[in-house]
């Protein structure tokens, strides 16, 4: 099976987070469409991405707004 083209293929909420996952500016685009324009990557947030456990970049993007709502409370 090919590997996903991070770089350029298109990003759903129900794309599948594959082993060839990479921080590029097309995922930085589907992350600041779905979570707003104050997205960005912090070092948690990316190694919870890359933990190996099944998950989809909407699971991803609503873990990163479930995180933003967190540190409001703190």
């Amino acid at each position: 099976m090919k590997p996903f083209d991070w770089h350029a293929a298109p990003i759903s909420r129900a794309t599948v987070i594959t082993r060839s996952y990479r921080n590029t500016q097309n995922v930085r685009r589907f992350f600041r469409a779905e979570c707003g324009d104050s997205f960005r990557f912090d070092r948690p947030f990316m190694a919870w991405l890359k933990d190996g456990a099944a998950k989809t970049m909407g699971d991803a993007a609503d873990e990163w707004l479930r995180r933003q709502v967190e540190k409001r409370k703190a």
